[in-house]
């Protein structure tokens, strides 16, 4: 008699499937970019003597320039709406209290439009506010 013969398997090879993963996993993690936190174009004040902070884990960033255009979190607030800056700010608070609000702001900015957020900050009970500076050398 004969015997039937059996049929190969038609399944797809999975034995170099880690490999793939694994290079694919490295490759998007060469490329991936990481965004930094940008702002608007501005100069900043000088200051002889600056101190660094450490964790940029807990900081929320408020730009203003001397046109008047403000942004807190990446997102645009008009002037006629500062109060939006007391609450995105609020919110922040809520979700991590150990977070310091740093202010860039133009040098050349408005010294109205710097004490309007600083009474916004005020509002938002923020307590830990830092005056980002560049670094002037010098002594004396």
């Amino acid at each position: 008699m004969f015997q039937k013969k059996t049929r190969a398997e038609s399944g797809i090879p999975t034995a170099s499937l880690p490999d793939i993963i694994f290079l694919l996993l490295f490759f998007f993690m060469v490329t991936t970019v990481i965004k930094k936190t940008q702002g608007i174009p501005l100069v900043t004040p000088a200051a002889v003597q600056t101190k660094k902070i450490e964790s940029k884990r807990h900081l929320a960033y408020i730009w203003a320039d001397e046109k008047g255009t403000i942004t807190v979190e990446d997102k645009l607030v008009s002037t006629s709406h500062l109060g939006q800056i007391s609450k995105i700010i609020r919110e922040r608070l809520d979700e991590d209290n150990r977070l310091i609000v740093s202010l860039k702001i133009d040098k050349r900015a408005n010294m109205g439009l710097v004490t309007d957020i600083q009474e916004q900050l005020r509002d938002a009970y923020a307590i830990r506010i830092n005056y980002a500076t560049r670094f002037k050398g010098g002594g004396g």
